[in-house]
């Protein structure tokens, strides 16, 4: 079921898939991506230079639909050993609007899951040989309006066109990013 019924919506669907096919440009294995996102108009008429800096086309979409967000992706992370622990870090200001994660996960089906070996270096050995196994990519983001999206790509169909989505596929992650926003 689609659930982009808002403008807003369907706006932070479309930043959040922008925001997967910029990060697959960079291929596999890729370390954890941080965005904030921000209206692209509010952000533009709060600072005016911004306009020349954004990429080609955006100002003119933001123009069209007031919802436009501009994804700022953040560098120089701070050092934190999972994901979880990065997240709890991290607080955005009220200037940011939502924030989105680009993350890569490896899926084993439940059976494989139960049958893991309890030592952790034996255990990722058994994950990462196991047939079964599937490579994906999360992109996710929430909007502190409440709204969420989530883009998946696994590595057996690494395609732009084959970027799946919904705006609940991984809730335990989307309530971590909600909790940046305070």
């Amino acid at each position: 079921m689609d659930l982009r019924h808002t403008s807003r919506e369907r706006a932070l669907a479309r930043t959040v898939t922008e925001i997967e096919h910029h990060v697959a440009r960079r291929g596999w294995d890729a370390p954890i991506s941080l965005f904030a996102l921000v209206q692209t108009a509010r952000a533009v008429a709060g600072s005016p230079g911004l306009a020349h800096e954004l990429p080609h086309g955006v100002v003119a979409a933001a123009e069209q639909d007031p919802e436009h967000l501009t994804s700022i992706e953040q560098e120089n992370l701070p050092p934190a050993d999972t994901l979880e622990d990065l997240l709890a870090r991290i607080a955005w200001p009220d200037t940011v609007d939502g924030t989105a994660v680009v993350v890569e996960r490896m899926i084993v089906p439940p059976e494989a899951e139960a049958s893991l070996p309890a030592d952790p270096a034996e255990a990722l050995a058994f994950l990462y040989a196991h047939p079964d196994r599937q490579d994906v990519r999360i992109a996710a983001g929430v909007l502190r309006s409440g709204e969420s999206w989530c883009a998946l790509r696994t590595r057996t169909h690494d395609a732009d066109a084959a970027v799946g989505g919904s705006a609940d596929a991984v809730p335990g992650l989307l309530e971590a990013l909600r909790a940046t926003l305070g």
